[in-house]
């Protein structure tokens, strides 16, 4: 089973792939990342303020389901938010530039890498 580096070097060869990180949304703390472009300290703390909110609406909503991916999209980026299948308390963030990334081909490789990761 692949590394988190190995994980996250193979998120960056996607066209237009910027940061990729594994963060655990118990504490918002990075597990490792990859890639530069923003303040992913910054990036992990909210984007935990995300998947929980998600969490608490679900259970608020008495959804008995789970996230496959979050998605936001900005005027130049996209940002891509996986839960990993096996610990679900950890996700993939991957941000990516608009201008040069599939969307489509960036949601199958996080799915896939979120499957195969070895924490």
């Amino acid at each position: 089973m692949p590394t988190i580096p190995e994980s996250l070097d193979s998120l960056l060869t996607l066209d237009g792939a910027m940061v990729a990180a594994v963060v655990d949304s118990g504490s918002g703390m990075i597990l490792g990342d990859a890639g530069r472009g923003i303040d992913i300290e910054v990036a992990a703390a909210g984007n935990t303020e995300v998947v929980r909110a998600k969490l608490s609406t679900m259970k608020a909503l008495g959804l008995d389901d789970a996230i496959d991916d979050i998605l936001i999209t900005l005027s130049s980026q996209y940002h891509v938010i996986r839960p990993l299948a096996a610990h679900p308390e950890t996700f993939l963030y991957l941000v990516l530039d608009s201008k040069k990334a599939n969307l489509a081909l960036a949601r199958i490789k996080a799915k896939e890498v979120g499957l195969n990761l070895s924490l």
